[in-house]
Order: C-alpha cells, then sequence, then structure tokens
C-alpha cells in the first residue's frame, strides 16, 4: 500500500493526509450507514486521529444519532457537505472513522470485514473469502499484530476519554 495518501471533498475546501495505514477497514451493512450514507453501506478506515493531517479547511464536526444512542461526529465540508470521516462515541475525537471513498486513490483501502452482514441489501454481493460477520466483530480475531499494537498504544488515551466522558454525563 502508498501510504501516506491524501483525500479530500468535492469541492476541494478539505484537504487531507493518512500518514500511515489505516488499523482496520471496515464495510458496514448497518440501517444507520444505509441512511446516513444513502447507500448499501459505508466503507471506513479506522485510523488514530493524530495520524490524520489537515491540509485544507477545517471541517464542521456534526453531532448525529447512532445505534448506541451516543451520537456520533461527522466531519463534514462547510461548502459542499461531503463527509471525509467520523468520530464514534467508543473513541471519541481519538480515532477517525475515514470515508475510504474520498480517498484520492480509494483502491489503497479495500474492506478487510464486512460488518453488520444481517441488514446487507440482499443484492450485495460479499465474496466467499472475504470476512463477515452479522453484527460487530472480536478485533483479536481479524487485526493484524501491528494494528492490535497500535491500537494497545491508544487503550491510555481511550480510557481517559471514556472517563471524561463519564464525568460530563454524570454532571447532566
Amino acid at each position: 500500500m502508498n501510504w501516506p495518501a491524501e483525500g479530500g471533498c468535492d469541492c476541494r475546501a478539505v484537504r487531507y493526509r493518512v500518514a500511515t495505514r489505516p488499523l482496520f477497514v471496515h464495510c458496514c451493512h448497518c440501517r444507520w450507514c444505509q441512511r446516513e450514507t444513502g447507500t448499501a453501506f459505508a466503507l471506513n478506515a479506522m485510523i488514530e486521529a493524530d495520524r490524520v493531517v489537515n491540509l485544507g479547511t477545517q471541517p464542521e464536526l456534526v453531532h448525529t444519532p447512532s445505534a448506541s444512542g451516543l451520537g456520533q461526529d461527522i466531519a463534514r465540508c462547510r461548502v459542499c457537505r461531503i463527509a471525509v470521516w467520523s468520530h464514534y462515541a467508543g473513541a471519541g475525537p481519538l480515532v477517525c472513522f475515514v470515508r475510504v471513498g474520498t480517498l484520492d486513490e480509494p483502491a489503497l483501502a479495500p474492506p478487510e470485514i464486512h460488518i453488520f452482514t444481517q441488514s446487507k441489501q440482499s443484492w450485495v454481493l460479499i465474496p466467499a473469502d472475504m470476512p463477515r460477520e452479522a453484527e460487530y466483530y472480536d478485533r483479536k480475531r481479524y487485526w493484524p499484530p501491528a494494528s492490535l499494537a497500535r491500537w494497545e498504544a491508544l487503550e491510555p488515551q481511550l480510557r481517559a476519554y471514556k472517563e471524561q466522558r463519564a464525568r460530563k454525563a454524570l454532571q447532566h
């Protein structure tokens, strides 16, 4: 794979660089992703946020509902409104789910797993040798060792983020 890689929105106001290979690439078939994208699935390259470098206009974070009830923040171009990545509540601002279709070369990040296939559209065909799960999956079963090590290095920050989120929730 050719990393770093660059991407952005349609009007080119938002430009970014993904500094390294993503942790993992999900093809999500849940109904929430279907509604959000207006298509059959979302293809997201999961990567540490500090490895996504802003090269243009700062995207606007739009808070939207999610199945977890905690919502997600979708980074959208302020001009053309294209979604370039999301921050889900579980990892918050520490992890970006980069929309693979916004990469200049989306072929660099093919799906490594199809998730929430229980709600996939019947006309979407998944290759027989492609990992798939009816819902979510066990990271340790599918992720490469290098990605697991990167996630482990991120865990202290993730714990601190979740503790801060819990404290804020108690205050409200």
